[in-house]
């Protein structure tokens, strides 16, 4: 499967139609564009988690000038995106630590905000806009049981973090506990492999989600979540949306296979199929919206849109998905031909 995926994927700007829109729903906001500023940063270390292992990020420095533009303009983008632009409840915020990702596509900064009266911390990302995120941003918060947060002006785009253990930290650390409820892990991750195919999200290794652990009176809660959605309907293989067939999942995928049979597994997608379905009517004003934004937008590249829309009728065995034009229009599709 790492064959699949072995060029950085091509960056599409955001369009003029795709602006209206966010502007309609409140996604598009003028907050400052500091994407290319954080990358005046002139020393970079690299960043080691709590327990002393160097990470994929880079904790960066700037020239004191530059931080002093800087933490004015990152305080008042966590205001706009956390407390509604009231920067008088933000005086007592500080930008304690910004971090920067040279790896994927994005090459995200992510910024950490304290609270100085209690040392309380969160966090928030900065990346490039690019089309295929902001629609997979979108299409998460409106057929998921989600929620997302984000903003975008310009080249900039703003991302609330989103909390949950890495996946790759939960299959190295979680998936053996003697206390994991196996058969809710094995549930859940059926769910998010169906959820993410049904809406053509792809490049969902271990690294791309995270799992929300969450105590309930009786028994543990667990749902996975997605963090990177700049494979929104981009790649031509059909492999890339399942998120099972990547190698880094392998663990997840045995967990599975040994404590759910297959009319469960089945029962599990169906139950997943049902509930975006329900998303799917109750948001369809919206979705139809993004869809259409979607379908007439150019988001991948042509080779890879004639592969899947063949991958997808021979899959379904079907012509219904032949004169698709785009890959938004594919995406569209492929959703209403599964959930209406």
């Amino acid at each position: 499967m790492s064959s699949l995926i072995q060029k950085r994927k091509h960056y599409y700007p955001v369009s003029g139609f795709l602006l209206q829109y966010l502007q309609h729903f409140g996604r598009r906001c003028e907050i400052p564009l500091v994407y290319d500023d954080l990358l005046r940063f002139s020393e970079a270390v690299p960043y080691e988690d709590p327990d002393g292992e160097e990470t994929l990020w880079l904790t960066v420095s700037y020239p004191q000038e530059v931080m002093k533009d800087l933490r004015t303009k990152l305080t008042e983008i966590y205001a706009v995106l956390k407390i509604g632009g009231d920067l008088s409840l933000a005086e007592h915020l500080s930008v304690e630590r910004i971090d920067f990702g040279e790896f994927g596509n994005s090459r995200p900064f992510r910024v950490r905000i304290t609270n100085q009266f209690n040392g309380n911390s969160d966090y928030y990302y900065v990346k490039i806009a690019d089309a295929n995120r902001i629609y997979g941003l979108e299409l998460e918060h409106i057929l998921s049981p989600n929620r997302i947060n984000y903003l975008v002006n310009g080249n900039t785009l703003i991302e609330e973090h989103i909390a949950g253990v890495p996946g790759n930290i939960f299959i190295k650390d979680y998936l053996k506990a003697p206390e994991l409820n196996k058969v809710r892990v094995a549930k859940e991750f059926v769910k998010f492999g169906e959820r993410c195919f049904l809406r053509l999200l792809g490049d969902m290794r271990s690294v791309n989600y995270v799992v929300d652990i969450t105590p309930d009176f009786e028994e543990v809660q667990y749902r996975v979540r997605p963090i990177d959605f700049d494979q929104q309907s981009y790649e031509g293989m059909l492999e890339v949306y399942r998120s099972h067939c990547f190698p880094d999942n392998m663990p997840v995928d045995e967990l599975v296979r040994k404590h759910l049979n297959p009319t469960t597994i089945l029962q599990y997608r169906s139950e997943e199929r049902s509930q975006m379905a329900r998303r799917y009517r109750a948001s369809r004003v919206r979705l139809k919206g993004v869809l259409k934004m979607m379908s007439k937008d150019t988001i991948a590249p042509e080779q890879k849109l004639v592969s899947l829309r063949a991958a997808l009728c021979q899959r379904y065995g079907t012509s219904a998905f032949e004169a698709c034009d785009t890959m938004g229009s594919l995406t569209a599709c492929h959703l209403q031909f599964m959930l209406d």
